[in-house]
This record gives C-alpha cells, structure tokens and sequence, in this order.
C-alpha cells in the first residue's frame, strides 16, 4: 500500500532584519532562571517563548510569572503555552511566588495566568490570593495583573481587581474582525467588557491591554480597536509584532515596519491613551515597570520614583 501524502506543515515566514533577539545569559539570567526552578514557578516568559526573555531577565532582573499551572484550557492559534487537562490547584503558589518577588526586590512585578475554564471563579481567586501575599511579603513593589476574561464572569472579575493590584492587564490581542480566528472561546466584546468592569471596580487602578500585529489586521481595525479600548477606560496600550512560534500555529500575514509601528503610537497618544509602547519586539510585559512610572509621573506631576 502508497504511503499517505503528509500535509506540508504552515510555513514560517521568514524573518525581516529588524527583528533581531539579542542574547544575554549573564549572571542575572542564571540568577533568575536558577530561583524559578528551585521554587518550581513558571513565568511565561519561558512557556511564551517571549522574544525578550534575555533583555528582562539578563538585564532588568524582572519576569513575568504565570500561575495556576503550565496547562492551559484554551486553544489559541498564536500561543505557544500548551493545551490540556490541567493539573490540580496549588493553594501553596501565591505564597511561594510572592517569596521569590520579595528576595529579587523587584520594584514591579507582573503576574498572569492560564485559562482555567473549569474552575467556577477561573482561577480568580488564587491570582486575587497571589496579589495579597507580594503586597504583604514586598510592600514596595507594585503589582499588574495579566488575567484571563475569567469567561465574563462578574463576580470573578470583582475578586482579582478587589485585592487592589496597581495595573490591571486584559489583552484583546487583536481587532475584532480576526478575534474568532485567533482567539478560543474568547470574545472581542467580552474582553472589553471586562477592562470596563476593571476599571469601574477599582477606579485608582490603571488598566492596560495590549495587541498583536501582523495576523491580517489592517491600520484602521487597529484604530477603531484604539477607540474602543479608550472608550471602556483602557489607559495604556502596547503593540507588537506576532510571531509564529511553531509550524502549528497561525502563519505570519506580513510583518510591520519599525516606521509603522511609531506611527501607531502617534496615533495612539494622540487618541488619548496615557502611554503606548510599541514596536516589534513589544509584549504585554515589556518595560512594565518603566510604564507604571511614566503613568504615575503624568496622573501625578508631583510624583518621584521611589
């Protein structure tokens, strides 16, 4: 019997030369990497495959730590966390993470999370339980919080915004016309209801989001999506470049220039938005803490830096 014709895998598209990674596994990278693995965390700077993990680890000393497992629920076609059956909850976690966010002396840590769709509260409340114990074990660092859409759930999202973290982060990761495509059982109105909610629930809170470019989108869907994001009170935007992380994943449509990237963050602070970071290596995490100042400074002209 013929062998079957194996499907081609999805192309990756080459990259173009201004997305570069400059790698740095200094004493800092070894430092941190070294501490997640004794206090058996996982940050998504490494289940992401983020393209900065040198930067911020080997330079800044920061990460981005990812709770309530490794295993995701969701099957979104440009994130490279796996998929599955997740394990059981760690009640032990947000007391171990806050630990290593006090011995690194972070002054801002981000933490975000798995979908865990099968939990009544999405994993709210251990993400609301982690926000607690840093700002106990670090009084000095500030908190943002990546979360899910908690599938729209109200009362979910009350509890992860009532233990009062400093930013509040919901990525909408694209415009509205390709959200069916890219995202799983995810909604573009349901992640902007749930920054609205964010904000109203914690009004001294900044809430945050951030986009993926290079997935089909055109300029003006990347505006009215900014319009959008303003009006349900979202204060800062970050814009990036996607990148296929695997042949399984959503192909690269075409790759924005650095040009293109600044005209969007004209754009952007011209529409109001309070800061914007964007350019092709631009994550949800990148430069957080130096976002936070530069919003502190503006709201309060009289703030220092501590």
């Amino acid at each position: 019997m013929p062998e079957r014709a194996q499907k081609p895998a999805a192309r990756v598209n080459p990259k173009p030369e201004w997305i570069r990674v400059q790698l740095n596994t200094n004493a800092n990278y070894k430092y941190l990497k070294g501490l997640v693995r004794n206090a058996s965390l996982t940050t998504v700077c490494e289940e992401a495959k983020c393209p900065n993990i040198h930067e911020c680890w080997g330079e800044h000393r920061t990460a981005t730590f990812m709770i309530l497992g490794d295993t995701c629920t969701r099957r979104c076609r440009f994130c490279a966390v796996k998929t599955g059956l997740p394990r059981v909850l760690d009640r032990d976690e947000p007391a171990r993470v806050a630990q290593s966010v006090a011995e690194m002396e972070l002054a801002h840590v981000v933490i975000t999370m798995v979908n865990r769709d099968e939990l009544a509260d999405g994993g709210a409340s251990v993400m609301a339980d982690t926000v607690r114990a840093i700002h106990d074990a670090a009084p000095q660092t500030t908190v943002e919080v990546l979360s899910s859409d908690l599938m729209g759930d109200e009362q979910s999202i009350r509890i992860v915004c009532e233990s009062r973290p400093e930013i509040m982060s919901h990525n909408i990761e694209t415009v509205r016309r390709l959200t069916p495509s890219v995202r799983s059982r995810s909604t573009y109105d349901r992640s902007l209801r749930f920054l609205r909610i964010a904000k109203e629930t914690d009004p001294e809170s900044v809430t945050k989001s951030s986009m993926m470019l290079g997935l089909g989108e055109t300029a003006d869907e990347v505006h009215d999506a900014m319009d959008d994001l303003l009006a349900n009170s979202v204060s800062i935007l970050n814009l990036g470049q996607y990148l296929q992380p695997t042949r399984n994943h959503l192909p690269v449509a075409r790759y924005w220039t650095p040009d293109e990237f600044a005209d969007l963050k004209d754009v952007a602070l011209a529409k109001g938005f309070r800061h914007c970071a964007a350019g092709p290596l631009v994550r949800s995490s990148y430069h957080a803490g130096e976002q936070y100042e530069t919003y502190r400074r503006q709201v309060h002209p009289l703030y220092r830096e501590p």
